[in-house]
């Protein structure tokens, strides 16, 4: 074989797996295109220097030796607001129609799977990376590279971050299961936890055998000039990616209701998990102008399926003790199946609801599990009682500690600081990979810890040494040491990362970093006022912060002297020509929008989205948009992004 046969080869390849991924219409046997799949493989082997990286056989890398490195997204991967019944939905729309009235959505299915970020560069996939927290996610572009719906090269040469789901059928999952079930392994609970596990394989020949989709629903950081967003994934599908089965664009809520229900009766139909629909404002300026909440974009709702539904009986009531000292009462039930998933267990909410509800030990109830909701009982079925059932008594003394309870009617909590269901799920959340990530610190080391009584709270962790570890069982050496480093690690931690890490209730990873950029290392003597003035906080977050602060105020302190977090840094405010300006990008330029947007964000200027009488600078670039007319048509000063240069190093 010549090295222009293997390039045809190649392309013919590529277009067959294009064909059978993608399309889901074979054009081949199966033992055909092994056969040239084969051929391929054996020329490459012989030519290692002709090797086109884009190859169908270059899918599977080698094995990691270590865990997965981190890596930032280029623009932030976003939460989204759920809404579970109609008029949940039409109070969201009215929110948006308020400001915007007839504007136009954009529908399609909300897949349930693990959201994964492709960044593309000169038409080549550079980066896959996990959703992470939304800005921080994990680098996993070996294992993306074997999913054959994840597009090798696109014909797009700019800068562009491509968004979806990772998905696994449920043909492909009751296949793996199946196999861990003979192997003794313990089966995956649900496809979309089967997605992510596979997905973070530390062998990519491991993720390659799962047969994962990649089903695109959005767009990052990107040139592209579209004025809706329904165009833009447009574009995105033309350039070879899965289109979903169903996407539409809507003018009335009447009109997303009928796809809404068109979808639920699909759902039961499709090889894959759909929880709901997305609808989103499709015009990209209104998106720009509703913008965020901490969590949320205020421009899109997830509207969920109603939850599934099942009939089961009460066994037992358990009572746990949250980090916060809510004692919490969950139901243990005979086990029941839920979309794919064995329940055993499920919360009661509080002791109001159990009193509401009258629910007693050997009811027959209804319960839900919709989603990543955790099972909940919504009905007891009192024609099934028989007189044997039994009330279920609120606890007076704690279960873990034994201490007396503070019964405030809704909520019972334990008050001691010291109750070791406190003090261990406090050190475990401490410890996890959204706070302060001490690596090899899990739960069965942490409850040895306090049960050996080495760590009381958690300033103890800074003070354990090697000979303390070492008299652990299934503790030597390297493992000890490993530890003492991973704990030493975590000192001069990120402010945010110490604040979440505090498990403030209603304080989570959001909002401790609106608070470290808002205030920095002064957060500790914050007032309600400073706290409600943080975009996104309210009364409830503003109390729970403060109170919280006004018991371990002293103990946050010696932390703070521990761990000696460090503020978000302060980039310094440059005087220059764009100080006080607010400013409109638009256009294609030299570097990447966010690049600039940082640039003139450092020169003092306030960077928009949109443009109104409001705007003193629109910058443009080659073939500018809709913005530069608007400009025009405003009388809005326009500025060339050479001038802009100037100005720029000038300055």
């Amino acid at each position: 074989m010549t090295k222009e046969e293997y390039k045809k080869k190649v392309e013919t390849l590529k277009k067959w797996a294009y064909a059978y991924y993608i399309e889901d219409n074979p054009l081949v046997a199966d033992e055909v295109y092994d056969k040239l799949y084969r051929e391929v493989e054996e020329y490459e082997k012989k030519h290692p220097e002709d090797i086109d990286p884009t190859s169908p056989t270059q899918r599977v890398g080698a094995p990691l030796k270590e865990g997965f490195k981190k890596a930032r997204h280029l623009s932030r991967m976003w939460s989204m607001e759920d809404v579970f019944d109609s008029r949940e939905f039409e109070e969201w729309m009215e929110r948006i129609e308020k400001n915007f009235p007839d504007e136009r959505y954009y529908v399609e299915p909300k897949f349930d799977g693990a959201s994964l970020n492709l960044v593309y560069e000169n038409g080549l996939l550079k980066e896959a990376i996990t959703r992470g927290d939304g800005v921080e996610g994990e680098d996993v572009t070996n294992n993306a590279r074997t999913i054959n719906s994840i597009r090798l090269e696109i014909e797009h040469e700019d800068l562009i971050e491509i968004r979806g789901e990772v998905l696994m059928t449920l043909r492909e999952f009751n296949r793996i299961n199946r196999e861990r079930i003979e192997k003794g392994q313990t089966p995956f609970a649900n496809p979309r936890n089967a997605a992510a596990g596979s997905l973070r394989q530390l062998d990519p020949h491991i993720t390659a055998k799962r047969n994962l989709i990649f089903q695109p629903w959005g767009v990052g950081v990107n040139s592209l000039k579209f004025e809706y967003l329904s165009e833009m994934m447009d574009f995105v599908y033309n350039l070879g990616f899965r289109k979903p089965p169903v996407r539409r664009v809507c003018k009335t809520a009447e009109e997303i209701e009928k796809i809404y229900d068109e979808l639920k009766e699909m759902r039961s139909n499709l090889d894959v998990m759909l929880d709901g629909m997305v609808v989103k404002v499709d015009r990209i300026a209104a998106q720009n102008a509703l913008g965020y909440t901490v969590k949320a974009p205020r421009w899109m709702v997830a509207y969920k399926f109603p939850a599934v539904e099942k009939q089961t009986r009460i066994k037992d009531v358990l009572f746990q003790v949250g980090r916060t000292g809510v004692v919490t009462p969950v139901a243990v039930l005979e086990p029941v199946e839920v979309e794919g998933v064995i329940v055993e267990r499920a919360t009661l909410n509080n002791f109001d609801y159990i009193e509401k509800m009258d629910i007693r030990i050997g009811d027959m109830v209804t319960l839900i599990r919709s989603g990543d909701v955790i099972p909940k009982i919504i009905k007891v079925l009192t024609q099934y009682r028989s007189g044997r059932e039994k009330r279920i008594e609120r606890p007076t003394k704690c279960p873990v500690c034994q201490s007396e309870l503070l019964d405030e009617g809704k909520l019972i909590k334990c008050q001691n600081l010291n109750c070791p269901a406190r003090v261990v799920n406090s050190i475990i959340y401490f410890a996890s990979k959204q706070c302060l990530d001490i690596d090899g610190l899990g739960e069965k080391i942490v409850e040895q810890l306090y049960e050996k009584g080495m760590v009381r709270e958690l300033e103890d962790l800074y003070h354990l040494k090697m000979e303390d570890l070492l008299k652990l069982e299934g503790f030597k050496h390297k493992k000890a040491q490993n530890l003492l480093n991973a704990i030493k690690k975590s000192k001069g931690a990120a402010c945010w990362r110490f604040i979440n890490a505090l498990g403030i209730e209603h304080i989570g990873e959001v909002a401790s970093k609106k608070i470290c950029q808002n205030y920095g290392l002064g957060f500790i003597d914050l007032t309600k006022e400073e706290l409600m003035a943080i975009d996104g906080f309210g009364e409830e977050m503003a109390e729970s912060f403060l109170e919280f602060m006004r018991v371990n105020r002293k103990k946050v302190q010696r932390l703070i002297e521990i761990i000696k977090p460090y503020p978000p840094e302060k980039e310094e405010k440059i005087q220059s020509p764009f100080t006080g300006k607010t400013v409109v990008l638009t256009g294609t330029m030299k570097k990447s929008r966010g690049e600039i947007k940082a640039m003139l964000e450092r020169l003092g200027a306030k960077v928009t989205g949109s443009v109104s009488r409001h705007t003193d600078y629109v910058i443009y670039g080659n073939d500018p948009g809709s913005k530069y007319d608007k400009a025009k048509k405003l009388g809005v000063e326009l500025m060339s992004e050479e001038r802009m240069w100037e100005l720029a190093g000038e300055t």
